[in-house]
């Protein structure tokens, strides 16, 4: 038996980078719909892999002239290292979200990015959202409803579509050339994005699990995705099947 890292979805929730033990494999990808699963764990430690991720498909083009992005994470990782948790790369990085050195960046369109200091991620669950809008370049970050100061980053410009979305890994060329320094290793759930700002009443919401409006370009409950292998949890039965990246 070898152990081997995997991606795990428990009722939804992603969990990057932990390791179980398996005979071969590696960036497994679990999803359970509506049914409680076990959560596997060797020793209850994260491991750092360059091969534990997904590809999201969103339901529409990734054009955009402002967006807010929203997810749940938990993790332990130490904060004085990249943590990538959200890529889009087209003909470079065009949409990124990471920690690094204890504060959160955004990096719009190959530029330089704009920083945040927030609460630091931890094994508790913490809802995060960043809001960017391009004509006047407001950019800002929320934690579990709490809004951080505001910054103004890539006014007047647009994130171009025919990209691809990735999550816990940094994308140095289109869906590719990861970095084991930089992956993410935690959970992530409830991964919105929309194409316009969410009002300060909404995202509070969000923050509270309430019933908002689904993201319109990424639904995390109905959206489509990819990872290397893929076990889909149908009522009792496991159906094993080879994701096409």
């Amino acid at each position: 038996m070898t152990a081997f890292s995997r991606i795990l979805v428990k009722k939804g929730r992603l969990e990057i980078g932990l390791k179980v033990s398996k005979a071969e494999g590696s960036g497994l990808f679990f999803l359970s719909r509506g049914l409680s699963t076990a959560v596997l764990r060797q020793s209850g430690k994260t491991s750092e892999t360059d091969n534990s991720y997904v590809i999201l498909h969103p339901a529409m083009p990734m054009s955009l002239t402002a967006f807010t992005l929203c997810m749940s994470l938990a993790s332990e990782l130490p904060t004085n290292r990249e943590i990538i948790l959200f890529s889009y790369y087209n003909s470079g990085d065009a949409l990124n979200l990471w920690v690094e050195n204890g504060k959160f960046n955004l990096y719009l369109l190959q530029s330089s990015p704009v920083s945040f200091s927030l609460p630091q991620l931890s094994t508790f669950s913490t809802n995060l959202c960043v809001t960017w809008e391009s004509s006047s370049g407001m950019t800002t970050f929320w934690v579990n409803g709490k809004s951080s100061v505001r910054k103004v980053n890539r006014q007047g410009y647009k994130v171009q579509n025919g990209g691809i979305v990735i999550l816990g890994q940094d994308q140095d060329s289109l869906g590719n050339t990861f970095d084991i320094k930089q992956s993410f290793a935690g959970e992530i759930t409830n991964v919105h994005l929309w194409d316009y700002v969410l009002s300060s009443d909404e995202i509070c919401l969000v923050s509270e699990g309430h019933t908002v409006p689904k993201g319109n370009v990424i639904d995390w409950n109905s959206v489509d995705y990819e990872s290397g292998v893929l076990y889909i949890f149908t009522n009792i039965k496991v159906i094993k099947k080879q994701a096409n990246i």
